[in-house]
C-alpha cells in the first residue's frame, strides 16, 4: 500500500490534485476556525492572533528560502496590501461572521471577481462587455438573495454587507497585486503581505492576552489551525499549484469552496443553510464562472484570484 501511495505522489498530477484538495479543504474551514474563534475572541483581536501565528510561520519559510529585503520605495506599496489584504479584509470578515453563518459567508467572499470587474471599469478604465456586466449583476442579486435569506425570508442583516466589504478589500488588494507583481516574486509579496498586515493589526493588541488566557482550548486549537493553514500553507499550496498547472483550470476548482464549507460546517457547526442560502450560492458561482469564461480582452482585473479566494 504504502508503496501505491510513493508511486502516485511521484505522478505530477497527482502532486497538483492533492496540493488543490488541500487548498480547497483549508480555506472551506477558515469560517468554520472564524466562528468557533469569536465564541472566545473579539473580531479584532481574532484577525491579530491569527495573523501573529501566520506571520510567524512565514518568517520561518522566509529565512529558509531566503526572501530579498523589500525596497524602500516599496514601503507604501506593501503597507497598502496588507491593509486590503488583512486588515481590512478580516476586520470586516470577523465583524461580519458574527451574524452571518459559516455557509454563507464563504458564499459571499467568492463575490471577489464581482467587485473586480466593477473595479476594473471604474477604477482603471478597463473594458467591460455586457456579457460581464450581466454576470455581475446576477452575481450580485445572488449575494442579495444569501445576506437577506440567511437569517429567515426578506431579513436584510448589515452583517451580511461587511462580508462584501471584505470581498471588496480583497478585490482591491488583488488589482493592485496583480498590477505591481513583477516588483516580487510571489512568495515574497504575501510575506511582506501578511507581515505589513498584521503590523497594522497590533492596534488591537491591548487585551489580547488576556483573551487568550481566558479562551477554551478548542478556541485556541481553532485559532492556531486558522494562523498555520488558511493563512499560511494554503498559500505555499496554491502557489505550487498555479505554478504547475493551467492557471484558469485550477482557479475553477476553487468553486467547490462554498459547497464544502457548508458541508464542514454542518458536521462541525451542526448549520444546516437556508434555501435562499444555497439558491444564493449557486446564482453567485454560477455567475462568477460565467464571468470567468468570458473574459473581456481589455479588462485585467476580472478573474478569480490567484492567490485566494479565501478571502475568508
Amino acid at each position: 500500500m504504502d508503496f501505491v501511495l510513493r508511486r502516485l505522489a511521484e505522478r505530477p498530477g497527482v502532486k497538483i490534485a492533492l496540493a488543490t484538495v488541500f487548498v480547497i479543504l483549508c480555506w472551506a474551514y477558515s469560517p468554520i476556525g472564524i466562528r468557533i474563534g469569536l465564541g472566545a475572541y473579539e473580531p479584532g483581536h481574532l484577525a491579530l492572533i491569527r495573523f501573529l501565528i501566520a506571520s510567524t510561520f512565514m518568517a520561518g519559510v522566509a529565512l529558509v528560502k531566503r526572501i530579498s529585503l523589500p525596497r524602500l520605495k516599496d514601503l507604501p506599496l506593501l503597507v497598502l496590501l496588507g491593509f486590503f489584504a488583512v486588515s481590512l479584509h478580516h476586520i470586516a470578515l470577523n465583524f461580519g461572521q458574527r451574524g452571518v453563518s459559516a455557509g454563507a459567508a464563504s458564499v459571499l467572499a467568492q463575490s471577489t471577481p464581482l467587485f473586480s470587474t466593477i473595479l476594473a471599469h471604474f477604477v482603471f478604465k478597463d473594458r467591460v462587455n455586457g456579457w460581464q456586466w450581466i454576470c455581475v449583476l446576477c452575481g450580485l442579486l445572488g449575494a442579495g438573495v444569501v445576506v437577506t435569506g440567511d437569517r429567515g425570508f426578506g431579513e436584510l442583516d448589515a452583517h451580511g454587507l461587511l462580508i462584501l466589504l471584505a470581498a471588496l478589500s480583497w478585490s482591491l488588494y488583488f488589482a493592485l497585486q496583480k498590477r505591481h507583481s513583477h516588483r516580487y516574486d510571489g512568495l515574497t509579496m504575501v510575506c511582506y503581505t501578511i507581515w505589513s498586515g498584521t503590523t497594522l493589526l497590533l492596534v488591537y493588541a491591548p487585551g489580547l492576552w488576556s483573551e487568550v488566557q481566558n479562551a477554551s482550548a478548542s478556541a485556541n486549537l481553532a485559532v492556531l489551525i486558522l494562523g498555520i493553514f488558511p493563512s499560511a500553507l494554503a498559500y505555499l499550496a496554491w502557489a505550487y499549484v498555479l505554478t504547475h498547472s493551467n492557471v484558469s483550470r485550477a482557479s475553477i476548482s476553487l468553486y467547490l469552496i462554498p459547497p464544502t464549507a457548508m458541508l464542514m460546517a454542518s458536521v462541525v457547526l451542526a448549520e444546516r443553510p437556508s434555501i435562499m442560502v444555497i439558491s444564493g450560492m449557486v446564482i453567485v458561482l454560477a455567475s462568477v464562472l460565467a464571468l470567468n469564461l468570458q473574459p473581456s480582452r481589455g479588462c485585467n482585473a476580472v478573474g478569480p484570484s490567484r492567490e485566494s479566494p479565501e478571502n475568508n
